[in-house]
């Protein structure tokens, strides 16, 4: 019995191995090395939270001084938006020689593409926001900065949290190229030629994966911080 045990295990062994020479699907040897995924994904997982949130706090300022001064929404549209239109390769290699290989090259990049998204969205909730309940506001004594924070930023929060889902869900697809700055993630699986087609079924999945649950987590947030919507809803 042991004997045929180990027959069987060799057998499975050289299938699992045939199977990674030909670069084909292997639930076998996924099973064995899913322990080589998980380093890339906790990575991925750093970039890309790392990289919105820095940019959502870039575009949350952008917006609050173009919320008060109308004439600087174009010339920031028009900066974040050629940064948002370069390769993203050619951005990583082009940052490569100031900031060396690693997280911080990676992060830049992935900031930089972050920013139109978010302001954009931070724009439109403000503007969104009916003249009729501002003009409430100031009707109760309201100072300009209270409104802000009392009225305009609370009734802008959907379109904030949905370009927040839109940066997140784009930055997961982003950060695969990050491995090209030396910052690994997920990428560098993906393009791994061991097993390739496998490294492609685990590592995208993951990828994909780690999109959603981003993005449900913060659907979940904006649902518990903007009741009325709720009941506008209902």
């Amino acid at each position: 019995m042991t004997a045929l045990l180990a027959q069987l295990e060799i057998h499975n062994r050289s299938a699992d191995n045939s199977c990674v020479a030909d670069n084909g699907i292997c639930p076998g040897w996924i099973a064995d090395n899913f322990d080589r995924y998980l380093t890339p994904l906790w990575q991925h997982v750093f970039l890309t939270v790392v990289s919105v949130a820095i940019g959502f706090v870039i575009a949350f300022a952008l917006a609050l001084i173009a919320h008060r001064r109308r004439w600087l929404i174009n010339p920031i549209v028009q900066v974040t938006g050629v940064l948002y239109t370069l390769p993203s390769v050619a951005v990583f290699f082009l940052l490569l020689p100031i900031t060396g290989r690693g997280d911080t090259t990676a992060i830049i990049a992935l900031v930089a593409y972050s920013l139109l998204i978010l302001f954009r969205n931070f724009m439109a909730g403000f503007e969104n926001v009916p003249f009729e309940t501002r003009d409430a506001g100031r009707g109760m004594g309201l100072t300009q900065r209270q409104l802000l924070w009392r009225v305009e930023l609370p009734l802008a929060l959907p379109e904030i949290m949905a370009g927040l889902r839109i940066a997140l869900t784009t930055t997961v697809g982003l950060a695969s190229l990050a491995f090209l700055a030396g910052a690994g993630g997920l990428g560098e699986a993906l393009f791994d030629q061991i097993a390739f087609r496998s490294n492609v079924l685990v590592a995208g999945g993951l990828a994909l994966l780690l999109a959603v649950v981003l993005d449900l987590l913060v659907l979940g947030i904006q649902k518990a911080i903007t009741p009325w919507t709720r009941a506008v809803s209902a």
